[in-house]
């Protein structure tokens, strides 16, 4: 049975929540009519529908949260749009002050196919031309070589539950570490970490700011993992 269409304007209001408050953090009805540009009102009518869609949890006064449902449409298309951007301005040259909007227009109607497609021509980025992380895929893979290995992309599965980067975390958080991203030479230097899919992890929020690294905990060892890592290394949330 094919997906039903979510409308671009939903999607715009999960992308928001999610750029706000991707680890179950309130955003604000203002945070939302500041960044949409849409009066508070309106604002608080479209929350009541998408708590009624299921996408979100509402607390009048207080703001929104995404649901397990909604934080899964948000990160598939806060992906899409990030790494779009990265397309348009490493290969089609796309001036860096036009990109956003291009890939705002792009975001919602780009296929999955054509998504890995880019991933894969890209080899697996992890920041968007404005730093911020772009989200792991849906797929059902541990690895970017798991994927790259399966050529027929109707035999693709889709994961059944949400990832955070490491470096996404906002908070104390501990998982299990379902996905890897990254090239070969990424993926051996994380192996040589003793970082493996199916591990258990472990962090205490701290700021990074000036270090730039990473403190966890994996199956009771802790270690010292650069922001990089951190960026491609992804827990079940």
């Amino acid at each position: 049975m094919a997906e039903a269409k979510i409308s671009e304007n939903i999607e715009e209001y999960l992308e928001v929540l999610y750029r706000n408050g991707s680890n179950g953090e309130q955003v604000s009805t203002t945070q939302l009519s500041k960044e949409l540009g849409i009066a508070p009102g309106s604002v608080t009518q479209m929350l009541k529908k998408l708590e009624d869609l299921g996408y979100i949890t509402y607390t009048p006064y207080k703001g929104a949260t995404l649901t397990d449902e909604g934080m899964q449409i948000a990160q598939k298309i806060t992906r899409k749009h990030r790494i779009l951007e990265k397309f348009l301005l490493d290969v089609l040259k796309v001036k860096e002050e036009n990109i956003h909007d291009q890939a705002c227009e792009m975001e919602h109607t780009l296929s999955d196919e054509a998504e890995r497609a880019i991933c894969t021509m890209l080899h697996h980025p992890d920041l968007c031309p404005d730093e911020n992380v772009i989200p792991a895929c849906n797929f059902d893979f541990g690895s970017c070589q798991e994927c790259f290995s399966q050529k027929d992309f109707d035999q693709v599965m889709n994961r059944k539950f949400n990832l955070l980067s490491v470096s996404e975390l906002t908070g104390d958080a501990e998982g299990t570490i379902s996905f890897i991203r990254g090239n070969s030479e990424l993926l051996d230097e994380i192996t040589d970490k003793g970082v493996k899919v199916g591990q258990h992890l472990k962090y205490e929020f701290t700021d990074n700011t000036l270090t730039n690294n990473y403190f966890v905990e994996i199956e009771g060892n802790e270690l010292n993992i650069s922001s990089e890592m951190a960026n491609n290394i992804f827990i079940r949330v």
